[in-house]
């Protein structure tokens, strides 16, 4: 390959290379504030929409738009049917790299001028601590796009030669249909559109290709977003897998129509006066057609999604998806749900065994196995770029971890209440910690629970005190046996242990909610650049 082919490969290297790094930077400066508006502005299918596409653009990644939508859905904080309006508004989102590189990038010649902007931004990335190092390499990377833009427009000549000798596939139906394979298979190399994108508007504004053979790229390319989603939905979670489908199934609706409307995109062109601003409406175009179709049919649609990709059999919560380590967050969110369902169910086993119901409990080692897994993902979720208040959420996860751990152990010692249960001197006490892990395992895990375990537990406390020393007593007056004795008390000391146990689970996964930013965090950002 000649030395311009050469260049314009490594124009197209710098240029992903420079998304990367901006969108880690973006992730990293705004990702608390995207959470919080995504969780905010999602009541309604349009607000979903907006909010899926606002901090897509804002972000430059679709993909991080997605993983904090699985991670909410996951932890219940969103419905199936939001996440899927969030994700309509995304893949709109991801369009925004094509405006800028066809408003800016061509037309502006910003390589020069990004060369002192490089300087300064990787000066602030080598020196800078927490947010000023982020803002360097988010500077950085804003600046690796635009010398990579100049490198790909400075070798689009040899590739257009390479072009005009091997030829490209005709505007016909089948050279369409070719064209639109190449950009799936570019997008699949190298995982972004937004990149694929800038390459089609490159070789368009050079004359290596026309308007309607760049249309078919872009199609292509729309589509090639979905080869990760595909590869995604293999061995999953459900979450993953059902997000992923539902993406897959938009891009195809809205691919489609853009197939349908290709021979129209000259007219565009002639409309615009500008070959790329036309390209980029377009893209945009059908996304948003996309979006018109499917927005009034979000919940059937939803329907159909749930069946094909079913919920996983049985109560017992899957292995936590390791895709979503990518997000400090979003692995948050899936670890306190899985705490939380792996909690609801110990309290059930609990419930049973104060009072043998005709219900078998749930299994005892399967349980430990999910909590395990809990224990060991959150050993391994990466913590280096974030807040203190993620760091909070995470050593709140750990201490419920460590009490989950703690109260199995106390469901396996099934002497200590059979030592109670049955006995009209224990009935007030046990009835009300039945009573207590029944409500717990169906109520929201909210600091007002919380409060009330711990209301209960102290109360116990105090009776379990009291009838310790009525214990004693009849024991010393010979009404009852040294070993009843040792049985009981056991099992009071038992009943404590695990109200105590209760409350705290409760309270940590509280405490592990998604949480607003501390004072001390939000004036370090106001003051920050």
């Amino acid at each position: 390959m000649s030395g311009g082919g050469l260049g314009f490969l490594g124009g197209i290297g710098l240029f992903v290379f420079g998304m990367f790094v901006m969108t880690e930077a973006l992730k990293a400066l705004a990702s608390a504030r995207m959470r919080a508006a995504l969780a905010r502005f999602t009541t309604t299918p349009v607000l979903g929409v907006i909010s899926g596409a606002v901090s897509t653009a804002l972000l430059q990644s679709s993909s991080a738009t997605i993983l904090t939508v699985i991670g909410f859905v996951g932890a219940g904080l969103m419905t199936f049917s939001q996440s899927v309006a969030v994700i309509f508004g995304a893949n709109v989102g991801s369009t925004a790299t094509g405006w800028v590189v066809a408003l800016v990038g061509l037309k502006l010649q910003l390589g020069t001028v990004a060369m002192p902007l490089l300087f300064l931004g990787a000066l602030l990335a080598a020196v800078g601590r927490d947010r000023r190092r982020q803002v360097g390499l988010a500077l950085s990377g804003f600046s690796l796009i635009f010398l990579g833009l100049e490198v790909m427009q400075a070798g689009s000549g040899a590739i257009s030669d390479l072009l005009l000798r091997t030829g490209l596939p005709s505007e016909g139906l089948v050279g369409m249909l070719v064209l639109v394979l190449t950009g799936i298979v570019i997008t699949s190399i190298i995982q972004s559109s937004g990149a694929g994108v800038a390459i089609a508007l490159v070789l368009l504004q050079d004359g290596s290709i026309s308007l309607l053979q760049a249309g078919a790229l872009v199609i292509g390319m729309d589509l090639g977003t979905t080869v990760k989603s595909i590869l995604a939905t293999l061995g999953g979670s459900t979450a993953m897998r059902r997000t992923a489908m539902a993406h897959v199934g938009y891009n195809l609706v809205a691919d489609a129509l853009a197939f349908l409307a290709l021979p129209a995109l000259p007219m565009i062109g002639r409309w615009t006066g500008d070959d790329a601003t036309a390209l980029v409406s377009f893209h945009t175009g059908f996304n948003l057609a996309g979006i018109a179709i499917l927005l009034p049919l979000i919940v059937p649609f939803s329907r159909v999604i749930e069946r094909l990709v079913p919920a996983d059999s049985g109560p017992i919560p899957q292995a936590i998806d390791r895709r979503l380590l990518q997000d400090a967050s979003a692995a948050l969110d899936a670890a306190r749900s899985t705490a939380e369902a792996v909690a609801r169910l110990e309290f059930q086993r609990l419930a049973i065994a104060l009072k043998p119901a005709a219900s078998d409990p749930p299994s005892a080692a399967e349980l430990l196995l999910a909590a395990d897994d809990l224990e060991e993902f959150l050993s391994i979720i990466p913590l280096v770029e974030t807040t203190g208040s993620t760091r909070n959420r995470h050593a709140a996860l750990l201490h419920l971890n460590d009490h989950l751990h703690r109260l199995h152990n106390r469901a396996s010692q099934h002497d200590r209440p059979r030592a109670l249960v049955g006995q009209p001197l224990f009935r007030r006490p046990v009835a009300l910690m039945r009573g207590a892990l029944l409500r717990a395992s169906e109520s929201p895990m909210d600091a007002r629970a919380a409060a009330r375990l711990g209301r209960i537990h102290a109360l116990l406390a105090r009776r379990a005190s009291h009838l310790r020393r009525s214990l004693l007593l009849w024991e010393h007056a010979g009404q009852v046996s040294p070993q009843a004795l040792f049985d009981q008390t056991d099992g009071l000391r038992w009943l404590e242990h695990v109200a105590n146990h209760t409350a705290r689970i409760v309270h940590y996964s509280a405490v592990a909610a998604a949480p607003a930013p501390t004072a001390t965090e939000a004036a370090a950002e106001r003051t920050e650049p």
